[in-house]
């Protein structure tokens, strides 16, 4: 596993594959088939798309909760990573409202305002650490927000001690 992590560590470093490439290509997503429709170089627009297949797909005929969450998970820290380099970040909590059944492909869209990320620039200048929250959601064919997730991020100085990344 070591071995992967430095190869996609090496991979996302080098430049030679794009960032929508490799986050096809991260292990996790391989097998959930997702399609990155948008990931602008500035990373403060993503747009994924989670196809509803057989093994997507829980008994009720909806998109599994758990693709959804795993899918989910990393992007608002992929993309604080990328606009705030030099700090290490991961995410400190997310919860996930199922609002209505996800019963076609997703669409997940997550957004970075301008507004945003200059409360974020204020608090790392300000506190050298900043906790922000983000919403974003999936959104099926029919452009029914059906998946409503809030995830926060934690940056933090590269080295802190609590750190669960380098």
């Amino acid at each position: 596993m070591k071995l992967m992590a430095r190869f996609m560590r090496f991979m996302s470093r080098s430049g030679i594959v794009p960032d929508a490439r490799l986050l096809e290509m991260y292990p996790p997503f391989v097998p959930m088939r997702i399609k990155v429709l948008e990931i602008g170089q500035t990373w403060r627009s993503v747009r994924i798309l989670l196809p509803l297949n057989a093994m997507s797909r829980n008994p009720g005929g909806v998109m599994f909760g758990g693709y959804q969450a795993a899918l989910a998970d990393p992007i608002a820290a992929l993309a604080c990573a990328r606009i705030f380099p030099g700090y290490s970040v991961w995410t400190r909590a997310m919860t996930i409202s199922f609002d209505h059944g996800g019963n076609s492909d997703l669409e997940m869209r997550f957004t970075l305002t301008p507004q945003q990320e200059q409360d974020i620039r204020m608090e790392l200048e300000r506190d050298g650490r900043a906790t922000p929250s983000f919403e974003y959601g999936y959104f099926r064919k029919d452009r029914v927000r059906c998946t409503v997730i809030r995830n926060t991020v934690a940056i933090r100085p590269r080295g802190y001690r609590r750190a669960t990344t380098p």
